[in-house]
């Protein structure tokens, strides 16, 4: 189609939309190893619990985060569900789905005239969401709402699906996590706690599915973290300053080329991205067979033990970890060098808060990691 400018036909390419520009490429990362692994543990087994990354600032975390997007593999959802469900198990709880269940579409006519009826939901492949919460949004907007132009327009009572359930079975990142408003901090410690949102207000009452991985990243220096919320995430990722000359050479030199031209720059990545995509995928499939030792349960249960570690949080993710490194890996069985290599971020932010000890809670891990598992 061409459009009409003064009288003549006026080029296609004028009113082409511009390509959408890349993301920065996950592989093209520089360094921060720590960072990387606690995000691939945590796509290869959401169930670990999500990651907080803390660190200086202009240290790729939300690079990071954003960048986790372009490099997991597509999931599959019922067409048109704002929610996210898995064709294969629709949640009971979702409003869409339940729906559809009460009343099928029917297909195109069969042979005989007649339409019959769809039992079973179209599927589609979608990216797997990784969703922004603005420090700045309001509680409507995250749980969702009622939807006013629905209720002026046909004056129906209906619900406007809030961040909550677009993050379902994806990701959920909040930037600046520690100056979050406390209000919204209570509110995402139930739902992710249950994985299901409870919106009562405005004469709508909706229960939906929301389970998500909940990433965090922030500034030491702006302010902490509230401990029951700090407590949700699975891993805690501590972010310096890289101090190597020549990767921080080879940072600015990627980061121009970026800017230069993105899509040359993404294209040299894809043959990486792919590779290291195909590796998480793998990973997933492998992940329910990998064996966790009972040497390995052991390391992970006196690591614990060492270092007073409240609750059975603690063992829970050191060993979901352990096991998601493995299957990274292609190893058969997590063993306890796994529970060694995770100790770090899986205990960090769970130590107990010792005036009287002079050595920074790293080096207390290690300490252990080294009593009690000299092979790691």
């Amino acid at each position: 189609m061409q459009a009409i400018a003064n009288g003549k036909e006026a080029p296609a390419l004028a009113i082409t939309q511009r390509q959408a520009l890349p993301v920065y490429p996950f592989a093209a990362i520089v360094g921060q190893a720590e960072l990387k692994q606690a995000l691939l543990l945590c796509v290869i087994d959401p169930t670990i619990g999500g990651v907080m990354v803390m660190g200086h600032r202009g240290t790729a975390k939300s690079t990071a985060v954003r960048a986790l997007a372009a490099l997991l593999p597509p999931m599959k959802v019922v067409a048109d569900c704002p929610y996210n469900c898995d064709p294969a198990a629709p949640s009971p709880l979702c409003p869409h789905c339940a729906e559809l269940t009460r009343h099928p579409r029917p297909t195109p006519k069969a042979n005989n005239g007649h339409a019959p009826l769809v039992t079973r939901q179209a599927s589609t492949m979608r990216s797997v969401p990784v969703v922004d919460l603005p420090l700045g949004a309001t509680e409507d907007r995250v749980v969702g709402a009622l939807d006013i132009e629905r209720a002026l327009v046909e004056g129906v009572q209906a619900f406007a699906p809030g961040l909550l359930a677009r993050a379902n079975r994806g990701f959920l990142y909040i930037d600046e996590v520690n100056l979050l408003e406390d209000h919204l901090v209570d509110l995402l410690l139930d739902v992710a706690q249950s994985g299901v949102n409870v919106v009562e207000r405005e004469g709508v009452s909706v229960r939906h599915p929301a389970r998500f991985v909940l990433v965090g990243s922030g500034n030491p220096e702006e302010g902490d973290l509230r401990p029951q919320l700090l407590d949700r995430f699975g891993l805690h990722a501590r972010i310096t300053t890289i101090e190597d000359i020549g990767e921080r050479v080879e940072i600015v030199r990627r980061r121009r080329a970026f800017d230069t031209d993105p899509h040359a720059f993404a294209e040299r990545w894809e043959k990486e991205q792919a590779r290291l995509q195909r590796k998480i995928r793998a990973a997933q499939k492998r992940l329910p067979s990998v064996e966790l030792t009972d040497a390995a349960l052991m390391a992970a249960a006196r690591l614990c033990v060492a270092l007073a570690i409240d609750g059975h949080r603690g063992e829970l993710t050191l060993c979901r970890a352990a096991v998601a490194l493995a299957a990274f890996e292609g190893h058969a069985a997590a063993q306890p060098a796994d529970i060694a290599r995770v100790a770090l971020l899986s205990l960090r932010h769970r130590l107990r808060k010792d005036p009287l000890e002079q050595s920074g809670d790293d080096a207390r891990i290690e300490r252990a990691v080294a009593d009690i598992i000299p092979a790691a």
